[in-house]
């Protein structure tokens, strides 16, 4: 179970990683074409949630990679997990259904994480 949670905690970090560095780098322009909604909210705002899904991305990896504060990593899972929360009624909200399947999926992953890293097979 700890090589399954490893590969999770790799896959999150992959995807949020990659997103969160597209949105607090990418101009806002460019965001629009694939992100519909980065052209309707604050500049600010985008960026702020690619820095806190770059910050989880990390928060899933190095702290169980290194030993140092092992109780982050759990914790960026469940904060990952409130992200998707909210992206999913942020999605609804704008009638973009097509969006929350993968909200779900990654709000799943992100809860079998925390679950695991909180519970039975915490470092």
């Amino acid at each position: 179970m700890n090589v399954f949670l490893w590969a999770l905690q790799g896959l999150l970090a992959v995807a949020f990683g990659a997103a969160g560095v597209m949105k607090s780098t990418q101009p806002i322009e460019k965001l629009a074409g694939s992100l519909p909604y980065a052209k309707d909210l604050p500049v600010r705002v985008v960026r702020l949630i690619g820095v806190v899904e770059l910050a989880a991305a990390l928060g899933l990896i190095l702290p169980a990679a290194t030993g140092i504060a092992v109780a982050l990593t759990p914790l960026a899972a469940v904060g990952l997990a409130v992200v998707m929360v909210l992206a999913g009624a942020f999605h609804v909200r704008r009638g973009e259904y097509s969006a929350i399947g993968l909200n779900v999926v990654l709000l799943a992953l992100a809860v079998v994480v925390a679950w695991g890293r909180f519970g039975p097979y915490s470092f």
